[in-house]
């Protein structure tokens, strides 16, 4: 993992919703429930790191949602916006500015990437308050916003 800075860095969570469920996992170090997600590394844009990171901690190949503007050319590639964006504290001296995408599967088998996680799955909205440890309310409001939005 590439810091870009000692106090900041650039991530992305990736929201993949399919079948009225969305895909979350329980994380090793943080035990806790998140989306897929990561670090941007020094050398790939965001729209690359999160395809990478859904790929390395799900087994499964995505497709980003949202918009792309109509202005690459040579020298500028547009990239597919992010939904949201956030800024999170994650120890006194270090912050994470979050990237936080939709996206739905394309293929791949759904995997465990068991130095990372504990547990991978799929989980509907009326999940989301039974899951242990507890999922924080950002989190579950982010699931439930990509549900409807994907599944309408």
């Amino acid at each position: 993992m590439a810091h870009i800075h000692e106090k900041i860095d650039f991530t992305v969570s990736i929201f993949v919703v399919q079948d009225g469920k969305v895909l979350l996992i329980h994380h090793r170090n943080l035990n806790k429930w998140l989306p897929l997600g990561g670090h941007v590394e020094l050398d790939e844009d965001p729209e690359t790191a999160a395809l990478r990171e859904a790929k390395e901690e799900s087994g499964l190949e995505v497709e980003l949602l949202g918009e792309r503007p109509p202005t690459t050319e040579p020298g500028t590639r547009a990239l597919i916006t992010p939904r949201f964006m956030d800024i999170h504290r994650i120890s006194a001296t270090h912050e994470h500015i979050g990237l936080i995408y939709w996206a739905r599967p394309k293929s791949g088998t759904l995997t465990l990437a068991p130095s990372e996680h504990h547990d991978i799955r799929w989980c509907f909205a009326e999940d989301l308050n039974t899951l242990h440890p507890p999922m924080t309310e950002a989190v579950k409001w982010y699931c439930r916003a990509a549900l409807e939005e994907v599944e309408g």
